[in-house]
């Protein structure tokens, strides 16, 4: 996928548990172990916000654009 989720960076930058933010925010340990894995397949607007006010960042401190390959194939040298 081509958005990188940083909110481990985040969290260590801040000394900040997994577990702690969680109750901060009012969501389950598992969805925030699923959010820094990269596994989730989306985030709701107002969880953002609440973790980007715990945490005190912007978004783009959290979430990362990292085309893959297959997003640009005229970037790929074919020999031949």
């Amino acid at each position: 996928m081509a958005i990188v989720v940083r909110l481990d960076v985040a969290l260590a930058k801040r000394k900040m548990t997994s577990r702690e933010l969680a109750l901060q925010v009012g969501i389950s340990e598992h969805y925030v172990s699923i959010l820094c894995s990269g596994r989730a397949r989306g985030v709701r607007f107002n969880t953002l916000d609440a973790i980007c006010r715990i945490l005190g960042c912007q978004p783009g401190e959290l979430l990362e654009y990292m085309p893959d390959a297959e997003d640009h194939p005229e970037d790929l040298v074919v020999n031949g």
